[in-house]
Protein backbone atom coordinates (compact mmCIF):
# COMPACT_ATOMS: atom_id res chain seq x y z
CA UNK A 1 0.00 0.00 0.00
CA UNK A 2 1.35 3.44 -1.02
CA UNK A 3 1.78 5.85 1.87
CA UNK A 4 0.90 9.51 1.52
CA UNK A 5 3.83 11.90 1.36
CA UNK A 6 1.95 14.31 3.65
CA UNK A 7 0.79 13.90 7.25
CA UNK A 8 -2.93 13.51 7.82
CA UNK A 9 -3.07 16.87 9.60
CA UNK A 10 -1.72 18.62 6.50
CA UNK A 11 -4.22 16.83 4.27
CA UNK A 12 -7.07 17.82 6.61
CA UNK A 13 -6.07 21.48 6.43
CA UNK A 14 -5.87 21.31 2.63
CA UNK A 15 -9.29 19.66 2.44
CA UNK A 16 -10.77 22.32 4.70
CA UNK A 17 -9.27 25.07 2.58
CA UNK A 18 -10.68 23.52 -0.59
CA UNK A 19 -14.16 23.26 0.95
CA UNK A 20 -14.06 26.91 2.01
CA UNK A 21 -12.94 27.91 -1.47
CA UNK A 22 -15.77 25.88 -3.01
CA UNK A 23 -18.29 27.52 -0.71
CA UNK A 24 -16.99 30.92 -1.72
CA UNK A 25 -17.60 30.00 -5.35
CA UNK A 26 -21.13 28.71 -4.74
CA UNK A 27 -23.79 29.73 -7.22
CA UNK A 28 -25.33 33.13 -6.46
CA UNK A 29 -28.82 33.32 -5.01
CA UNK A 30 -31.88 34.19 -7.12
CA UNK A 31 -32.28 37.76 -8.26
CA UNK A 32 -35.30 39.97 -7.51
CA UNK A 33 -36.54 42.90 -9.57
CA UNK A 34 -38.75 45.49 -7.91
CA UNK A 35 -40.87 48.21 -9.47
CA UNK A 36 -42.19 50.97 -7.27
CA UNK A 37 -44.29 53.99 -8.14
CA UNK A 38 -45.23 56.71 -5.65
CA UNK A 39 -47.75 59.30 -6.82
CA UNK A 40 -49.42 61.27 -4.06
CA UNK A 41 -53.04 62.13 -4.83
CA UNK A 42 -53.60 59.24 -7.27
CA UNK A 43 -55.43 55.96 -6.66
CA UNK A 44 -53.48 54.01 -5.66
CA UNK A 45 -50.75 56.33 -4.43
CA UNK A 46 -48.29 53.49 -3.88
CA UNK A 47 -47.54 50.59 -6.22
CA UNK A 48 -44.85 47.99 -5.60
CA UNK A 49 -44.34 44.79 -7.55
CA UNK A 50 -41.55 42.32 -6.83
CA UNK A 51 -40.65 39.52 -9.23
CA UNK A 52 -38.24 36.77 -8.28
CA UNK A 53 -36.00 35.04 -10.77
CA UNK A 54 -37.53 31.67 -9.87
CA UNK A 55 -41.14 32.80 -10.20
CA UNK A 56 -42.23 34.17 -6.80
CA UNK A 57 -44.04 37.51 -7.15
CA UNK A 58 -45.85 39.96 -4.87
CA UNK A 59 -47.86 43.12 -5.45
CA UNK A 60 -48.94 45.97 -3.22
CA UNK A 61 -51.48 48.64 -4.17
CA UNK A 62 -52.47 51.16 -1.48
CA UNK A 63 -52.69 54.74 -0.35
CA UNK A 64 -49.63 56.13 1.40
CA UNK A 65 -51.32 56.30 4.80
CA UNK A 66 -52.36 52.63 4.69
CA UNK A 67 -50.32 49.81 6.18
CA UNK A 68 -48.04 47.75 3.98
CA UNK A 69 -49.59 44.41 3.02
CA UNK A 70 -47.93 42.79 -0.04
CA UNK A 71 -49.83 39.90 -1.59
CA UNK A 72 -48.54 37.00 -3.71
CA UNK A 73 -49.72 36.62 -7.29
CA UNK A 74 -49.10 34.33 -10.24
CA UNK A 75 -46.88 35.34 -13.13
CA UNK A 76 -46.19 33.37 -16.28
CA UNK A 77 -42.67 32.41 -17.31
CA UNK A 78 -43.09 34.48 -20.48
CA UNK A 79 -43.77 37.72 -18.60
CA UNK A 80 -41.18 36.98 -15.92
CA UNK A 81 -38.49 36.29 -18.51
CA UNK A 82 -39.41 39.46 -20.41
CA UNK A 83 -38.99 41.51 -17.23
CA UNK A 84 -35.52 40.09 -16.60
CA UNK A 85 -34.59 40.48 -20.27
CA UNK A 86 -35.48 44.18 -20.24
CA UNK A 87 -33.71 44.68 -16.91
CA UNK A 88 -30.57 43.09 -18.35
CA UNK A 89 -30.78 45.47 -21.32
CA UNK A 90 -30.75 48.28 -18.75
CA UNK A 91 -27.64 46.71 -17.12
CA UNK A 92 -29.80 45.64 -14.18
CA UNK A 93 -30.21 49.35 -13.40
CA UNK A 94 -26.49 49.95 -12.86
CA UNK A 95 -26.85 52.79 -15.34
CA UNK A 96 -26.81 56.55 -15.50
CA UNK A 97 -29.91 58.54 -14.58
CA UNK A 98 -32.95 57.74 -16.78
CA UNK A 99 -34.84 60.94 -16.00
CA UNK A 100 -35.02 63.69 -18.64
CA UNK A 101 -34.72 66.35 -15.90
CA UNK A 102 -37.00 68.79 -17.70
CA UNK A 103 -39.83 70.85 -16.26
CA UNK A 104 -42.78 68.57 -16.91
CA UNK A 105 -45.80 67.48 -14.88
CA UNK A 106 -45.36 65.14 -11.95
CA UNK A 107 -46.14 61.66 -13.29
CA UNK A 108 -45.14 59.80 -10.15
CA UNK A 109 -41.69 58.81 -8.92
CA UNK A 110 -40.86 55.44 -10.44
CA UNK A 111 -38.04 53.21 -9.22
CA UNK A 112 -36.45 50.05 -10.61
CA UNK A 113 -34.38 47.95 -8.23
CA UNK A 114 -32.25 44.84 -8.86
CA UNK A 115 -31.11 42.67 -5.96
CA UNK A 116 -29.02 39.51 -5.87
CA UNK A 117 -27.31 38.56 -2.59
CA UNK A 118 -25.33 41.66 -1.60
CA UNK A 119 -25.54 43.20 -5.08
CA UNK A 120 -28.08 46.01 -5.41
CA UNK A 121 -28.68 48.53 -8.20
CA UNK A 122 -31.42 51.14 -8.30
CA UNK A 123 -32.56 53.97 -10.54
CA UNK A 124 -35.49 56.39 -10.24
CA UNK A 125 -37.25 58.76 -12.63
CA UNK A 126 -40.40 60.81 -13.16
CA UNK A 127 -40.30 60.69 -16.96
CA UNK A 128 -37.86 59.03 -19.34
CA UNK A 129 -37.33 58.83 -23.07
CA UNK A 130 -35.58 55.45 -22.82
CA UNK A 131 -37.69 52.98 -24.83
CA UNK A 132 -36.57 49.94 -22.83
CA UNK A 133 -37.36 51.58 -19.51
CA UNK A 134 -40.77 52.64 -20.82
CA UNK A 135 -41.52 49.12 -22.01
CA UNK A 136 -40.61 47.71 -18.60
CA UNK A 137 -42.72 50.37 -16.89
CA UNK A 138 -45.71 49.46 -19.06
CA UNK A 139 -45.43 45.80 -18.08
CA UNK A 140 -45.31 46.59 -14.37
CA UNK A 141 -48.10 49.17 -14.59
CA UNK A 142 -50.16 46.64 -16.55
CA UNK A 143 -49.60 44.00 -13.89
CA UNK A 144 -50.65 46.48 -11.20
CA UNK A 145 -53.83 47.35 -13.10
CA UNK A 146 -54.55 43.69 -13.77
CA UNK A 147 -54.21 42.70 -10.11
CA UNK A 148 -56.22 45.76 -9.09
CA UNK A 149 -59.06 44.74 -11.43
CA UNK A 150 -58.95 41.19 -10.11
CA UNK A 151 -59.01 42.25 -6.46
CA UNK A 152 -61.91 44.65 -7.12
CA UNK A 153 -63.93 41.92 -8.83
CA UNK A 154 -63.28 39.45 -6.04
CA UNK A 155 -64.31 41.96 -3.38
CA UNK A 156 -67.46 42.99 -5.25
CA UNK A 157 -68.47 39.35 -5.72
CA UNK A 158 -68.11 38.78 -2.00
CA UNK A 159 -69.37 42.04 -0.50
CA UNK A 160 -71.13 44.16 -3.16
CA UNK A 161 -72.97 42.18 -5.81
CA UNK A 162 -74.62 45.33 -7.18
CA UNK A 163 -71.17 46.77 -7.91
CA UNK A 164 -69.95 43.80 -9.95
CA UNK A 165 -71.21 45.20 -13.26
CA UNK A 166 -69.20 48.41 -12.82
CA UNK A 167 -66.10 46.36 -11.99
CA UNK A 168 -66.65 44.28 -15.13
CA UNK A 169 -66.94 47.44 -17.22
CA UNK A 170 -63.63 48.72 -15.84
CA UNK A 171 -61.94 45.40 -16.59
CA UNK A 172 -63.44 45.40 -20.08
CA UNK A 173 -62.12 48.91 -20.71
CA UNK A 174 -58.61 47.89 -19.63
CA UNK A 175 -58.86 44.78 -21.79
CA UNK A 176 -59.88 46.77 -24.86
CA UNK A 177 -56.98 49.18 -24.37
CA UNK A 178 -54.58 46.22 -24.15
CA UNK A 179 -53.26 47.33 -20.77
CA UNK A 180 -53.28 43.89 -19.14
CA UNK A 181 -50.28 41.58 -19.68
CA UNK A 182 -52.12 38.38 -18.70
CA UNK A 183 -55.92 38.86 -18.65
CA UNK A 184 -56.39 35.08 -18.48
CA UNK A 185 -55.59 35.38 -14.76
CA UNK A 186 -59.04 36.93 -14.33
CA UNK A 187 -60.94 34.17 -16.18
CA UNK A 188 -61.69 32.04 -13.07
CA UNK A 189 -63.58 34.87 -11.36
CA UNK A 190 -65.38 35.67 -14.63
CA UNK A 191 -66.49 32.04 -14.83
CA UNK A 192 -67.62 32.22 -11.21
CA UNK A 193 -69.80 35.26 -11.94
CA UNK A 194 -71.21 33.74 -15.13
CA UNK A 195 -72.31 30.60 -13.26
CA UNK A 196 -73.83 32.36 -10.23
CA UNK A 197 -77.60 32.77 -10.48
CA UNK A 198 -77.56 35.43 -7.74
CA UNK A 199 -76.28 37.96 -10.28
CA UNK A 200 -78.48 39.67 -12.84
CA UNK A 201 -78.48 38.10 -16.28
CA UNK A 202 -76.82 41.16 -17.84
CA UNK A 203 -73.91 40.76 -15.42
CA UNK A 204 -73.59 37.03 -16.06
CA UNK A 205 -73.75 37.59 -19.82
CA UNK A 206 -71.00 40.23 -19.69
CA UNK A 207 -68.75 38.01 -17.58
CA UNK A 208 -69.36 35.05 -19.88
CA UNK A 209 -68.58 37.12 -22.99
CA UNK A 210 -65.36 38.50 -21.48
CA UNK A 211 -64.15 35.04 -20.47
CA UNK A 212 -64.87 33.67 -23.94
CA UNK A 213 -63.11 36.63 -25.55
CA UNK A 214 -59.98 36.02 -23.49
CA UNK A 215 -60.00 32.28 -24.20
CA UNK A 216 -60.40 32.89 -27.93
CA UNK A 217 -57.57 35.43 -28.11
CA UNK A 218 -55.30 33.11 -26.10
CA UNK A 219 -55.87 30.20 -28.51
CA UNK A 220 -55.07 32.25 -31.61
Amino acid sequence: MTRSLFPRSVLAVVALGLSVLAAGRAAPGPATITYQRVFKGSVPEFIEIKVGEHGAATFELRQLDEESDPQPFELSLVVRDKIFELAAALKNFAISDLDVHKRIANLGQKTFRYERDSETHETSFNYTLDATANQLTQIFEGLARQEGDLVTLQRRVKYDRLGVNDALRQFESDLERRLLPEPERVVPVLDQIAADSRFMEIVRTRARALAERIRTSRSQ
